[in-house]
């Protein structure tokens, strides 16, 4: 039953694009529980702090001349399959230093042709999942070029036009919780979180909504690492905060109680884990929720409890602005 007035956009599988994701399970409930396994090789880059987006990140210090005379060579480099993987390592680490890498990137002959064949010659290796160290680690510097290309308001659109996001679809759709995957994942949300950071998210959002962005997310936001959670967690607040994004979800119920399940579930777990950077973002969700009069009726029978009883009011000790999201949903919910 509908649960708003407007016409939602209609999902396009992204099965249809003539890429070979027909092996991967999309359901939300698909996603493993089995535990982390032990004794990889760390992974030398990205590292969560450096190789992936997250909200907040401090901008890194420009290049000199010389510096950027350097990135020239590295771009070019990237056309020769001996010099590619040193490229790729050099050049995803020296991305945010140098602000117009993003044109060069898409503008250069032959290179965005270099940057997808990198994504693609790892797919055999997702199922069965095959993926080794090494390997994640090269495809993960791609994608950390990919998402430099979508960060940059110059690029940005050319980057959905071309619905290069769906690449990487196959990537978020895995599920098995060895270190190379888990890194692949989070740094494939780098992407789209790049893609949906900026103010003017409109165009973004509708693409998004159009593809299957949703339920991967929520997966990943349920049984992920706490980073990935974060990250996913970041895309869905802000497809919430778009006022499509927010009619969409709160159309059906069936798409209302599918993102009000993962949301209570990811409470329920920070009871224990007590991360208050994803509770931050689990606030804001609801509260955005709430804005939208049939899931703020469907939200007064469902919130969670620890949101009603203080449960966090020590985690949110220093913390004003949650704390005041926090009370004007629970004020939201107690208006007739």
């Amino acid at each position: 039953m509908p649960m708003a007035g407007l016409i939602s956009p209609k999902p396009v599988s992204y099965m249809q694009h003539n890429l070979q994701y027909n092996p991967y399970q999309r359901a939300v409930q698909a996603f493993s529980d089995s535990p982390a396994a032990t004794g990889l090789p760390p992974l030398a880059h990205p590292t969560p702090h450096q190789g992936v987006f997250l909200p907040g990140n401090p901008p890194n210090p420009p290049l000199s001349v010389n510096e950027e005379t350097k990135i020239y060579a590295l771009v070019i480099d990237l056309l020769n399959a001996d010099s590619r993987e040193s490229a790729l390592l050099e050049l995803s680490k020296k991305r945010e230093q140098f602000d117009d890498l993003a044109l060069v990137l898409w503008h250069s002959f032959g290179i965005m042709p270099v940057l997808l064949q990198e994504i693609v010659s790892v797919y055999p290796l997702l199922s069965p999942p095959n993926l080794t160290a090494h390997v994640s680690n090269r495809v993960c510097n791609a994608l950390a070029l990919l998402q430099c290309v979508a960060s940059h308001p110059e690029t940005r659109q050319l980057f959905l036009n071309a619905h290069i996001p769906l690449f990487l679809y196959p990537f978020l759709n895995t599920t098995s919780k060895t270190r190379p995957f888990e890194y692949l994942r989070l740094t494939s949300l780098g992407v789209i979180g790049a893609l949906v950071k900026q103010n003017d998210n409109t165009t973004v959002i509708h693409f998004l909504l159009s593809t299957e962005i949703i339920p991967l997310c929520l997966r990943i936001m349920e049984t992920g690492t706490e980073l990935s959670k974060t990250v996913a967690i970041f895309i869905v607040q802000k497809i919430l905060l778009d006022e499509t994004g927010l009619t969409y979800i709160c159309h059906t119920y069936e798409r209302f109680y599918a993102v009000g399940t993962v949301l209570s579930n990811m409470v329920n777990q920070l009871v224990e884990t007590q991360a208050v950077r994803l509770l931050k973002h689990v606030v804001r969700c609801y509260l955005r929720l709430s804005d939208n009069l049939r899931a703020r009726e469907a939200l007064r029978a469902c919130l969670p409890e620890p949101l009603r009883d203080n449960t966090f009011n020590a985690l949110l000790k220093g913390d004003l602005v949650t704390k005041r999201c926090l009370t004007t949903l629970l004020n939201n919910l107690n208006e007739q």
